[in-house]
Formats: C-alpha cells, sequence, structure tokens
C-alpha cells in the first residue's frame, strides 16, 4: 500500500479548499499519459512549495487520463481550480508559454477531499529533496509513509466531513480494483465521465463513434433516481443516443443488444437510422466484466424509463 506526496499549486488549492470542491482535477499543462505512482483508492496527498513547504490536505486517486482542455473543463469545471473556462486556458497556456487554444492535458482525477486549514498542516517527509519536481511515492507501511498516513487518518476521522476511512474497509480486497488498497473510490459526477470514457475506449457503446466531443457518459439508472456514479451503471453513447436512450426511446438488453422503441416513428414519423440499430449487439464493451452494465441497472432502465407502445 502506497501514498503519493505531489507538488501542489496554492492557488489551485486555495480554491478548491474554499468551494469545498468534492472531486478535482489535478492537471498537468501537457499531455502526460501515464501516471503510475499509486493505484486507484490510495492516497494523494498535497505539499505547497517551498518556503511553505507544508502538507496542507489530500484526496484518493481515481485515474490519470488525457483531455483536451475544453472537454476537461466541461468535466470538471470549477474542479480544475479556476473560476471560469477563459481563465483554466490563460492558467495553462502561461505554463506551457504558447497560445494553444485547446491543447491536449494531463488530467489526474483525486476524489473524497480532505483539507487542512494552514495551522493544522502537517510537516513535509524529512527526506524531501529540493530537487523533486512533480512528487514523489512513500509506502505507506513503514517510515515517513507510515507517518503521513496516520497523521492523514487522524485528520479525516476527527472530521466532521464524510469519512472514506470510517465508510470502508482499509484492507479491502475487491476483483474491482486489484490488491489491498486504502479505499474504493467513490467517483464525483466528473470521476464518473472519466471511468466510463476509459473503459468504453473513447468510442460509443452502439455505433463505435470515435469523435470525442460528441461523446457522452450516460447513466442508466439516473443519478437522480438513486443511481449510483458507478462504472457499472455507466454506458458512453454519442450525444443523440444518449438524449434517446434517457427519454426512454432506446434501452439495453440483458445480453447488450439495443433495443430500439416505435415511439420514434409514432411521435416523430421518422427514425429509419435508429430502427437500423435495433438488435446490435454493443460494439464496445469494458473488458472487465465488473465494469459492464449490471443486470440491475439495465432491468432499471427497461422497466422504469423505456416504453414501447
Amino acid at each position: 500500500m502506497n501514498l503519493y506526496v505531489g507538488v501542489t499549486d496554492c492557488d489551485w488549492f486555495n480554491f478548491l479548499r474554499q468551494h469545498r470542491a468534492v472531486e478535482m482535477n489535478f492537471w498537468h499543462p501537457r499531455n502526460t499519459s501515464e501516471f503510475r505512482a499509486i493505484q486507484s483508492g490510495e492516497l494523494f496527498l498535497f505539499k505547497t512549495r517551498y518556503p511553505h513547504n507544508r502538507i496542507v490536505g489530500g484526496a484518493f486517486f481515481v485515474r490519470h487520463t488525457t483531455l483536451p482542455l475544453d472537454l476537461a473543463w466541461l468535466t470538471f469545471g470549477e474542479a480544475n481550480g479556476a473560476a471560469s473556462l477563459s481563465e483554466f486556458r490563460t492558467k495553462i497556456q502561461s505554463i506551457r508559454h504558447d497560445h494553444e487554444r485547446n491543447p491536449s492535458i494531463g488530467c489526474t482525477v483525486l476524489t473524497q477531499p480532505f483539507y487542512l486549514d494552514d495551522t493544522d498542516s502537517l510537516d513535509s517527509p524529512t527526506d524531501w529533496s529540493s530537487n523533486i519536481v512533480m512528487g514523489k511515492t512513500y509506502d505507506a507501511t513503514a517510515g515517513e509513509g507510515l507517518r503521513l498516513y496516520e497523521q492523514a487518518r487522524a485528520v479525516i476521522i476527527s472530521s466532521e466531513l464524510p469519512s472514506a476511512f470510517r465508510q470502508s474497509r482499509v484492507t479491502e480486497v475487491t476483483a474491482r480494483y486489484g490488491n489491498e488498497q486504502i479505499i474504493r473510490p467513490r467517483l464525483g459526477q466528473g470521476g464518473f465521465r472519466i471511468v466510463v470514457m476509459d473503459e468504453y475506449e473513447r468510442r460509443c457503446a452502439i455505433t463505435g463513434e470515435k469523435t470525442l466531443p460528441v461523446l457522452e457518459a450516460a447513466h442508466i439508472r439516473p443519478f437522480a433516481e438513486e443511481g449510483p456514479h458507478d462504472i457499472s451503471n455507466g454506458i458512453f453513447l454519442r450525444s443523440d443516443l444518449h438524449t434517446l436512450f434517457d427519454g426512454g426511446y432506446i434501452t439495453i438488453a440483458d445480453d447488450f443488444r439495443v433495443i430500439v422503441s416505435n415511439r420514434i416513428r409514432e411521435e416523430f414519423s421518422d427514425g429509419r437510422e435508429y430502427y437500423a440499430m435495433h438488435g446490435r449487439e454493443l460494439q464496445i464493451v469494458p473488458k472487465l466484466l465488473s465494469h459492464r452494465p449490471a443486470a440491475e441497472f439495465l432491468e432499471w432502465h427497461q422497466n422504469h424509463c423505456f416504453v414501447n407502445s
């Protein structure tokens, strides 16, 4: 079990602390395609730069991906640590030293954060080197890593905020997340979009479409109807198909075949393109069985949303 200490921009952190963000995008201004320092569910701590040089909070790692800047904003909004898209773009341009309006950026998705006031901040690792630019991984079971883990754990447990440590077993082992983890991350809206997008290989499940700006992560059982932000309650769809799916004009059978309602023809006197999809097996599904649409959510959609008069 590991944890990561990441060098953190104070303006980014203070903005999110002020807004009490429940998830965040710890972004990198360039296309960093990998982050293997820790696994999903492990602890990511925020360390300010010299001379402050303190641990000021933390969150739990979900995954790392890349996105065009505008889609990163669409996905996370103010959870990017900026008040507007223009401010976000200006910040990234100033670091990149270019005028690219929509560059691909690295997105490290974090959830269930905790924030420390300046007076409650923690000591940085005693072995921290001044030449560390991005961050460092620590073994959370020994030495400085254990000290940081225990201090962070004490902060969260004593907090009035919902505690990841209280809600999850430290030694929880699941097929979904593999080896021993600190928690199974509870996804926010942005994190849900990211994991569904990546699990469906950034392609529409029904058509295989790859044009990312027109693709959306859909809840099978809507969040407003107590559907969770969970991979197994998600499906990646072209925007028009997402609209039809939410409206009950199409659904997905338990064998992952598309069912198209005759309401499209009755209400709109058309729908030839969509009826051609009827009976088609999903083109893209997640590789892991546990990440594919769960039967309980598909059945809810079939029984409570889909209408075929």
